[in-house]
C-alpha cells in the first residue's frame, strides 16, 4: 500500500511532489524519495522516514527540473532496506527510467528467475525493479512501444508513475486494483493515488486513470492508450475499509460516505443495547459515526489518539507495532467507567492490538465492551499490495469468532456480513476483490512467495 505522485510541466514539480506525498503519507511511513528532470539531468533523493523528516530546504533546492515522481513506502515485497526505496532510477542506453510502483506482482519470481538466467543482475528485493529491467529489454524503438511491451509480461497489481527522458507516464493494471487519478493545475498534469494528494496543491481532479490504461504526458498534454484486453475489475475493498483517506474518492467515490454506510449497516445487523458507541481512532470513525446515526446510541471519542504515532497496521517489525500500540491510545476514564461501550473497528488482523486496546479499557472500569468489526474476517493473505502476513498469521483464518472473542477478552464480537460490506460499497459487488475474505483470487498465486503465504509458513 504504498503512495505515488508525479507531476508534469511545473516549474516547482520538485515541491510540488514533496506535497503531494506528505498527503499521500498514511499509505507508507517507511522510507520516501523524490526524482526529478530538467530535461538535461536527472536527480534523485530518498531515505527511510517520514516525507518531512526525509526532505529538508538544502535537498529541496538541489531537486531541480519541471517533472517530477515521488514515492512513499511500506514493504510488501522487498525487505526493509535503503536499497529497496523508490522511486527506482536507473540510466542506460537509452535513456533514464525512473519508477515509482504500487501494488505487487504475482509472476514476480518466473519473471526474475527469466532474467537472472539471461545475465541480468538485480539491485534490490523489489518487484519494481523486474519492470525497470522489462522496459530496458524492451527491442521496441519507441517509449510507448517499450512500455506496452514491458507491461504485457505483468501480472497481478499495480498502479505505475514513470519518468522516462521528457514523459511522466501513468499506468494501471487491468483489474484496476490499486487506485490512480489525473488532475490538472494550469498547464500541469499530475498523477496521485488519492484525490487528497490534488486537493493539497489546489489541483482539479480529472478523472480516474482506468484499468488497463496508460497515459503519456508531456508538454502537449495527455495521450491515452488502452492496449490490453479487457477483464473484470478488482478494485481492493480494504481501500475503503481502511487504507485511504476519508477526504479522497477513490475508484470515483468518496471514502467517508462509504465508511459511514458500513458503520450503518453493522448498526442494522447487530442491535446493541449500550449507553455509547465509540471508535478505534482515526480509521474506525466514520463507520462509528454510522453506527451511532443508525442506532441511536450516542457516540464519544473515548479514547484519544496521540497523532505523533504512526499507524501500527503497517509498520513492518512486530516489535515496533507491539510498541506503537501502547502509546498510541489513551481512553479517558471519566466517560467510560461503568458504562456498556460499543466498539467499532475497521478490521481485525492479528489480534494483538485489539487485545492491548481492550485490556486498557477493562483497567479504567468499562463495564461492558462489545466490538463491531466494519468488514467480515480477514482469513487469507493478500497477493496484490495490502501487508496481510501469511494464512497463518491472520487470527480468523484459524480460530472462530467466538475463540477471537475470548482472546481479545470482549464481551461480544460482530463482523460485519460479507453482504452487508458488498451492499454498502458505492460500486457493484462484481467490481471488487474480496480475496482476503472469501479466498476467490482473480489472479491466482503463481509463485513460492504465494504458495508460502497460502501454506502459513
Amino acid at each position: 500500500m504504498c503512495g505515488i505522485f508525479g507531476i508534469s510541466n511545473h516549474k516547482d514539480a520538485a515541491r510540488m511532489t514533496y506535497l503531494g506525498l506528505y498527503a499521500l503519507q498514511h499509505r507508507g511511513e517507511e522510507s520516501a524519495g523524490i526524482v526529478t528532470y530538467n530535461g538535461k539531468k536527472i536527480r534523485s533523493y530518498k531515505a527511510m522516514g517520514l516525507v518531512g523528516d526525509v526532505f529538508d530546504e538544502t535537498v529541496m533546492k538541489s531537486l531541480t527540473g519541471n517533472i517530477a515522481i515521488g514515492h512513499v513506502r511500506y514493504s510488501t515485497t522487498g525487505s526493509s532496506n535503503p536499497k529497496n526505496i523508490q522511486p527506482f532510477l536507473v540510466n542506460h542506453n537509452k535513456g533514464h527510467i525512473a519508477i515509482a510502483h504500487n501494488g505487487n506482482l504475482t509472476n514476480t519470481y518466473k519473471l526474475r528467475n527469466q532474467m537472472e538466467s539471461s545475465g541480468s543482475i538485480f539491485q534490490t528485493t523489489m518487484d519494481s525493479e523486474i519492470i525497470v529491467h522489462l522496459l530496458a529489454k524492451a527491442s521496441a524503438k519507441s517509449i510507448k512501444e517499450s512500455v506496452v511491451w514491458a507491461l504485457s509480461q505483468l501480472e497481478g497489481a499495480y498502479s505505475l508513475a514513470l519518468m522516462m527522458d521528457t514523459y511522466l507516464i501513468g499506468a494501471r493494471d487491468p483489474y484496476g486494483w490499486r487506485p490512480l487519478c489525473l488532475g490538472r493545475i494550469g498547464d500541469s498534469y499530475v498523477l496521485a493515488s488519492e484525490t487528497c494528494a490534488l486537493d493539497l496543491i489546489q489541483a482539479q481532479y480529472v478523472r480516474d486513470i482506468e484499468p488497463g490504461e496508460i497515459v503519456f504526458i508531456n508538454k502537449d498534454g495527455v495521450e491515452s492508450i488502452k492496449p490490453f484486453p479487457k477483464t473484470r475489475h478488482a478494485f481492493c475493498i480494504f481501500e475503503y475499509i481502511y487504507f485511504a483517506r476519508p477526504d479522497s474518492n477513490i475508484f470515483g467515490n468518496n471514502v467517508y460516505n462509504t465508511r459511514k454506510r458500513l458503520g450503518q449497516q453493522l448498526a442494522r445487523e447487530f442491535p446493541m443495547d449500550c449507553d455509547l458507541v465509540m471508535p478505534i481512532p482515526d480509521s474506525g470513525n466514520y463507520a462509528a459515526l454510522g453506527f451511532s446515526q443508525e442506532s441511536k446510541i450516542p457516540f464519544e471519542a473515548g479514547m484519544i489518539r496521540n497523532h505523533y504515532i504512526g499507524r501500527t497496521f503497517i509498520q513492518p517489525s512486530q516489535f515496533i507495532r507491539d510498541f506503537r500500540v501502547r502509546i498510541k491510545l489513551n481512553p479517558i476514564k471519566d466517560i467510560l467507567k461503568n458504562k456498556r461501550i460499543v466498539i467499532i473497528e475497521d478490521s481485525i488482523v492479528r489480534g494483538t492490538t485489539s487485545r492491548a486496546r481492550v485490556k486498557s479499557l477493562r483497567e479504567i472500569g468499562v463495564r461492558e465492551i462489545h466490538m463491531c468489526v466494519s468488514c467480515p474476517p480477514l482469513r487469507f493473505p493478500c497477493f496484490y499490495g495490502i501487508d496481510f502476513p501469511t494464512k497463518k498469521e491472520l487470527i480468523a483464518s484459524k480460530h472462530t469468532v467466538e475463540w477471537i472473542r475470548d482472546f481479545i477478552g470482549l464481551n461480544s464480537l460482530s463482523y460485519l456480513s460479507k453482504e452487508g460490506m458488498l451492499t454498502s460499497m458505492p460500486l457493484s459487488k462484481e467490481e471488487f476483490c474480496t480475496a482476503c475474505f472469501d479466498g476467490h483470487y482473480p489472479i491466482k498465486p503463481c509463485n513460492k512467495m504465494s504458495k508460502r503465504m497460502l501454506e502459513g509458513r
